[in-house]
């Protein structure tokens, strides 16, 4: 059975979400084209020689994103590439049930943002901010609640209009906490403790 892969953005044109998978075999031969039903936006990618090179329309900003990624990092790992623009993921590849998981995650975001453009508020969604920011100060208060993988437990925290950043003040690291849907929340909710990746790993 041919390994797959599942690759998926938001159509900048027609908002829709669009996800299409292909074999490993067709992308190392091939590269990539994935175009939305719409027929005016279409991810792609080609291998340059160092690794495959894709553009990305984004359901964001509207602009049209190029991104690097290993062989690796785009044929057999679960991966995001991020709009430059508000620093939010903006286009998914791996296993199906994680690019969809992703993708509707991405469809809530955008109407978000597309009703902020035209009632701006401080927030994406108040409501989840403000309980996702109470959630963090009762993990805080715990002992050992937030901490970084360095060692420390002096952070600092960034609010911004779709996630709070903790930072830790000694090595710099950084744990982006969502603060977008309900399923951030419930998701933050399972946590009893937040442990910020040390300098060198993954966020």
């Amino acid at each position: 059975m041919e390994e797959m892969r599942t690759f998926g953005y938001l159509c900048p044109e027609c908002g829709k979400p669009v996800r299409a998978a292909r074999s490993v075999f067709t992308l190392e031969a091939a590269g990539l084209e994935v175009a939305c039903g719409c027929g005016k936006s279409a991810l792609t990618a080609a291998y340059d020689g160092k690794g495959y090179r894709f553009r990305v329309p984004c359901g964001l900003c509207g602009d049209t994103h190029e991104a690097l990624c290993g062989a690796d990092q785009a044929l057999r790992q679960s991966t995001a590439l991020a709009c430059p623009k508000t620093k939010q993921f903006c286009c998914f590849m791996g296993p199906e049930g994680v690019v969809e998981k992703h993708l509707k995650e991405l469809e809530i975001l955008a109407e978000k943002e597309k009703r902020q453009e035209q009632a701006p508020e401080a927030f994406l969604d108040s409501v989840i901010m403000y309980e996702v920011l109470s959630e963090l100060r009762d993990i805080a208060a715990r002992p050992g609640g937030i901490s970084c993988a360095c060692g420390s437990s002096r952070y600092g925290m960034e609010i911004r209009r779709s996630a709070v950043d903790l930072i830790c003040r000694d090595c710099g690291a950084k744990l982006r906490v969502p603060a977008v849907s309900d399923e951030d929340l419930d998701s933050l909710c399972c946590h009893m403790r937040l442990v910020i990746p040390g300098r060198g790993e993954k966020t």
